[in-house]
């Protein structure tokens, strides 16, 4: 009996341990390949070594315009210009892009914004059963081309260009692949031409080469051709610069490609009812994007800034959303030639984008395709421009931090990320100087990211919160430390004075302060922020010459916008970070007007406590709105070298709605009751 016991029982555990066993396994595999495996470069990876280079080059971080880091705001200045010649305005002295040395740049690395002179020796196409997106780690063995080391040695390593052909369409991966090669003695790419199945390039001749797979993600075969006939010994130097193909994109959607680049003639997938279409994009030579020159007044103590709020822009052509206009169709292009229109009329010296400029939502699942398009009418007329983020942006795509990398790669981008321990990307300060040699700062206009929605503990398992998001306590302290180290400045501001104001203090006293009257004090400030505070659907301060309040413009339209839970930033922010501190200055506010979007059919300017909360109101037809209810773009109109601010909207009809002084001369009464 007993050894019918033990035979059954190990029947029963030799019968359990092939299907346990691999189980046990396959675990075990999981948990190496997604938690134990972190490959580690070593000390190689701060000095690489690069291919063909012989050099040792520098770690790369990220080719942008700005500092990843946030540092006081005295040490944000334009860097030095040197002498400037007699006549000759200051901020129009060409300062140069930044000097990047291209051997410093890994060969191995694909980034659209690197500004590579080093050519393209090779390209492919490879099919594989996984996104090599997902396991990174074991990507390089199971879908990339194949190769020896000799061919690494000679021509470069593959490199991925890292949007997926077939994205929109399954879960397999259709990637490019390119080498590059620093060797003046291997052919480089000079053309590439997408052509049907069985048609060749014309001319032919034997430097073109066909990729092997189709480059179609889906339907009818079409093919890659690509040219290698001279290697950089044998071009001329106008031919390096102009012929060498550098880097190879991909653009989903129908709109422009990312600046520099350029579309191969046709289409790799032409689109479909629901998929968009897909195109190769490549740049030619070094394009860098042009610089925005440093802010400034006229010399008449003009600056006018327009603010766009909520394009909503996705990476099709959109879709319009509760407007008259008939037929309607496409609406990220009809916004785009709306705001072109409303450019030309108000020729605003920067732009301003107030957050939700991709619509996330499950259609801006490319971001980099839709960041490309939407400050295209802006960059078109080269107007400097700034953006904060709202709560759509980063909902599908590229993260925060990454998609204001991509910003700063654009044309007049005064984007920058600020600093990285405090809540938010894209919390800094701009600051707009006089015209005259002095330079002297006066206006101040602060940034800050509002967030999207608050997040909880019960994210992590999956139940997330449609509440938003707020600005936190160590922005409120970071907005306290950058408002504490402007400087004062004698106001109103005088072009190239040269009086001594080392005494103005001992001058100065309570019942002397007039009206036009000198005194030391702060720049004025406007700040821009996506969510609105809960103190925007507050009490209007009430004007102590009519006895209205001070609350223009259309509201009350929808809910509330503001969020839930606050930090208090208007009372522990806004409100401490006074003009002056001197006790003859009162209690004046250094920020006076408070900008933001999130709210389409909400446009008022309410004053609170003495600070102005204003809202843009929807200006793109791709984002909500209301019949009857035109889009419009508020515009900051600030004059007296920042004294005087005045707004008002411009419509879509061209109608100027609730023109109005906020501060300085015609603006109401100072709040005079208790902060």
């Amino acid at each position: 009996m007993a050894k019918f016991s033990l035979f059954r029982l190990g029947r029963f555990l030799r019968s359990i341990f092939v299907p346990a066993a691999s189980i046990i396994g396959f675990s075990c595999l999981l948990t190496y390949i997604f938690v134990l495996y972190q490959p580690t470069l070593g000390p190689g990876s701060i000095q690489q070594i690069g291919w063909q280079a012989w050099d040792v080059i520098r770690e790369y971080g990220g080719q942008v315009s700005g500092s990843a880091t946030s540092m006081p705001s005295e040490t944000l200045e334009e860097p030095g210009i040197g002498p400037i010649p007699d006549g000759v305005d200051w901020w129009n002295v060409t300062t140069g892009m930044e000097n990047v040395d291209s051997a410093s740049l890994p060969l191995d690395v694909w980034d659209p914004l690197m500004q590579h002179d080093t050519g393209l020796s090779e390209i492919h196409i490879t099919e594989c059963a996984i996104d090599p997106w997902f396991v990174p780690s074991i990507a390089a063995d199971l879908c990339y081309p194949s190769t020896t080391k000799e061919e690494d040695a000679l021509k470069g390593k593959w490199v991925r260009v890292e949007h997926n052909l077939k994205e929109q369409a399954t879960l397999k991966s259709l990637n490019v692949y390119y080498r590059r090669t620093r060797r003046h003695d291997i052919p480089l790419v000079t053309d590439i031409q997408i052509l049907p199945d069985k048609a060749t390039p014309s001319p032919f001749s034997s430097s073109w080469k066909k990729v092997a797979h189709s480059i179609n993600p889906g339907g009818e075969k079409r093919f890659l051709w690509y040219k290698t006939d001279k290697a950089w010994r044998d071009m001329t130097d106008a031919e390096r610069r102009n012929d060498i193909i550098t880097e190879i994109d991909v653009l989903f959607g129908s709109d422009d490609p990312w600046y520099g680049f350029e579309k191969v003639d046709w289409a790799a997938f032409d689109g479909s009812s629901r998929l968009e279409p897909v195109w190769l994009t490549f740049r030619k030579g070094v394009k860098p994007p042009p610089r925005a020159p440093p802010l400034h007044f006229s010399r008449d103590g003009k600056f006018k800034i327009m603010q766009i709020a909520d394009l909503h822009y996705s990476v099709s052509v959109g879709s319009c959303r509760d407007t008259d206009i008939k037929p309607c169709t496409a609406s990220d292009n009809l916004t785009t030639t709306l705001l072109g229109r409303m450019l030309d009329a108000e020729k605003p010296d920067l732009v301003v984008f107030t957050g939700d400029q991709l619509n996330g939502q499950g259609t801006s699942w490319d971001s980099q395709s839709v960041l490309a398009k939407f400050s295209k009418a802006v960059t078109q007329r080269g107007i400097p421009w700034a953006a904060v983020f709202g709560n759509h942006d980063d909902e599908d795509g590229l993260s925060r931090q990454e998609q204001i990398r991509y910003m700063q790669g654009l044309p007049y981008s005064l984007v920058e990320p600020g600093p990285k321990d405090i809540h938010g990307v894209g919390n800094y300060v701009l600051k707009v100087k006089s015209a005259d040699a002095s330079k002297t700062h006066l206006l101040t206009l602060y940034f800050l990211d509002s967030g999207a929605y608050y997040s909880s503990i019960f994210d992590w398992i999956g139940i997330y919160t449609d509440e938003y998001d707020y600005i936190r306590q160590d922005q409120i302290d970071w907005f306290l430390q950058e408002s504490a180290s402007i400087d004062a400045i004698e106001r109103p501001f005088t072009p190239d004075s040269a009086k001594d104001i080392g005494d103005i203090w001992a001058r100065q006293a309570a019942d002397q302060i007039l009206p036009g009257s000198k005194r030391l004090a702060k720049p004025n400030a406007l700040m821009f922020f996506h969510i609105p505070l809960a103190e925007s659907y507050s009490a209007a301060d009430v004007d102590s010459k009519t006895g209205r309040p001070l609350d223009v413009g259309i509201h009350d339209l929808e809910e509330p916008g503001a969020a839930k839970r606050q930090d208090g930033f208007f009372h522990k922010g806004l409100l401490q970070a006074l003009e002056s501190d001197h006790r003859a200055g009162g209690r004046a506010p250094e920020v006076k007007v408070v900008a933001n979007g999130h709210c389409h059919l909400t446009e008022n300017c309410r004053r609170v406590k003495g600070v102005w909360l204003c809202f843009g109101g929807g200006g793109s037809y791709s984002g909500y709105g209301r019949v009857g209810f035109d889009r419009r773009f508020r515009i900051y109109d600030i004059s007296d070298y920042g004294e005087t601010i005045r707004t008002y909207k411009r419509t879509e009809n061209d109608e100027i709605v609730d023109d109005m002084i906020l501060a300085g001369r015609g603006a109401p009464s100072p709040y005079e009751g208790v902060a």
